[in-house]
């Protein structure tokens, strides 16, 4: 399968926090998911991951959010994107 990187990003929050995104665009679905992309977006604290939205192999779209795999509904990149940060900012409006 031909895959096509979309974007690589990392950007810091804090001192001690710091985003990471990478979304790549495949040509075909893979296993678990109904859409051509793969992706993780990071939200990295003190060195533990508080939250991430992935979708390897198998297992489909979902996110982690305090320990926990919760699945995810993926509409679409932007939508994504957008959940992430609505997320990143919840957890940010707690610290």
């Amino acid at each position: 399968m031909k895959v096509k990187l979309l974007l690589r990003e990392r950007q810091s929050l804090t001192e001690t926090a710091f985003i990471e995104a990478v979304i790549w665009h495949g040509s075909r679905p893979v296993s678990g998911r109904d859409h051509d992309y793969k992706y993780s977006l990071v939200l990295v604290a003190e060195g533990v991951c508080v939250l991430r939205y992935d979708n390897e192999a198998g297992k489909g779209d979902h996110k982690h959010v305090a320990g926990r795999e919760v699945t995810y509904r993926f509409i679409d990149l932007s939508t994504l994107q957008t959940d992430f940060w609505n997320d990143v900012e919840v957890w940010r409006a707690e610290q």
